[in-house]
């Protein structure tokens, strides 16, 4: 089985992208099983994300595919990680 990377793209002071990391870490833990990696980053440290997602944040990206934005539902983000293994 691949690793499963998951990338959370958000912003500082951002209480959506705080909520989206707390769902991430719940899914995460509850699938123990699964090779999961988790990368979190900034659109203020990327001008390129910035472009790409600032009015959208969070953004979930499933091995580099957007998921998900605004707000991550727990029970999507877990069914599209078990289709995965």
């Amino acid at each position: 089985m691949s690793e499963i990377t998951l990338t959370l793209i958000g912003k500082p002071g951002c209480h959506l992208c705080e909520d989206a990391e707390a769902v991430v870490a719940t899914v995460v833990e509850s699938l123990p099983e699964l090779p999961i990696q988790v990368e979190e980053l900034s659109i203020e440290d990327d001008k390129d994300l910035f472009d790409s997602y600032w009015d959208q944040i969070p953004v979930l990206l499933i091995n580099g595919k957007v998921h998900n934005y605004w707000r991550i539902d727990p029970e999507r983000l877990t069914k599209a990680l078990k289709e995965l293994s």
